[in-house]
């Protein structure tokens, strides 16, 4: 008798262990493709505004380097005609501002060169870009992006 309690505990483990690797495996790759993207267009003194793009990889519980983002920023109708600047990096989780302690902002540092981006979360499904102290703009209604 002990030898056969012995044996369905084994099975038992064995099927366990199994359905256990199961959803960690599935878990695992839904969250690497957690993805946001938000859009919208800015003000700008010599052009018709500043099309704005970004996506934001990852979720704010996973490690620094696993959060990633790219911002893409098209001129319409600029004079000069300058390039698409498009910038690449990593983002962190900050929080609060000079006018609110418990606001969530995202602090968005490109790889290599360019400047760092702040967008302060105003809902899930809205940014507003702020300035690097954290303080909002003026016109803040007029830098918000929307969520895709």
């Amino acid at each position: 008798m002990p030898l056969k309690h012995l044996f369905v505990g084994t099975a038992m483990l064995a099927l366990l262990a199994g359905c256990a690797s199961g959803p960690t495996d599935q878990g695992a790759e839904g969250y690497e493709s957690a993805e946001a993207n938000y859009q919208g267009s800015l003000p700008c003194r010599n052009c018709d505004g500043i099309q704005l793009d970004v996506t934001l990889m990852g979720e704010e519980s996973q490690a620094p380097e696993e959060r990633t983002f790219t911002l893409d920023a098209t001129y319409r109708n600029h004079p000069e005609n300058p390039p698409a600047e498009n910038y690449a990096g990593n983002w962190e989780t900050l929080t609060g501002t000079p006018s609110n302690p418990d606001a969530t902002v995202y602090e968005l540092t490109p790889d290599g060169e360019g400047q760092t981006y702040y967008f302060l979360r105003i809902d899930p499904e809205t940014l507003e870009l702020i300035d690097p102290e954290r303080r909002r703009f003026e016109n803040s209604e007029l830098l918000r992006l929307q969520r895709q």
